[in-house]
């Protein structure tokens, strides 16, 4: 179980984790299951756990008031799932994540994480370059929001990330794009046929 969380701590810190670093990681994270539709997080609620997803498939979103859903992040396995600002702030999330299948995940406190950064330099080193890619990853996609056509944003999710249209509805990836249902199905048509 927590095999694919020390191979990416390793991958990302490009350091290797001593056997008492594995150690103390294990007793620090804690499995949490959840099933298809169970939320990880309600908008309203204090984001107190980050989770590293061993399986499922999860998505970020807030409803706006007439009801419709804006999917702001999508994780699956070897990815992070959080609202950051409120997991960093501790202030109520104006998100929610569910689980868009049945899940496991490796979950760990913000007090927790900042005393094993200091104990483990490997995780301290994997921080710091999540962070980097994770601000690189928001620029790019608020750049794709503002300047790309939807034609153009649908090409980039499925050059970057081919394997969100085999893992999440078509509502779903329309909504992450900020296009409706229809015209995604369009795109996707026009894109087969070339």
């Amino acid at each position: 179980m927590f095999e694919a969380l020390f191979n990416y701590i390793e991958n990302y810190a490009k350091s290797n984790l001593s056997a008492g670093d594995k150690k103390l990681i294990e007793q620090t994270f804690k499995l949490r299951k959840l099933r298809k539709r169970q939320y990880y997080l309600q908008e309203g609620d204090v984001n107190k756990q980050i989770g590293f997803v061993i399986r499922g498939a999860f998505r970020m979103y807030s409803v706006d008031d007439k009801g419709h859903e804006h999917i702001i992040r999508f994780s699956l396995e070897n990815w992070w799932v959080a609202d950051y600002e409120s997991y960093m702030l501790q202030t109520p999330s104006k998100y929610n994540i569910d689980a868009v299948e049945d899940a496991e995940l490796l979950i760990i406190s913000n007090t927790q994480s900042e005393e094993l950064q200091t104990q483990v330099p490997a995780f301290a080193g994997m921080i710091k370059e999540l962070d980097k890619r994770a601000n690189i990853a928001t620029q790019n996609r608020v750049h794709a929001a503002i300047s790309l056509t939807a034609e153009e944003r649908f090409n980039n999710l499925q050059n970057t990330y081919p394997y969100f249209l085999q893992r999440f509805p078509q509502s779903m990836v329309a909504s992450y794009l900020g296009i409706s249902p229809e015209t995604l199905s369009r795109i996707r048509k026009a894109s087969v046929g070339r």
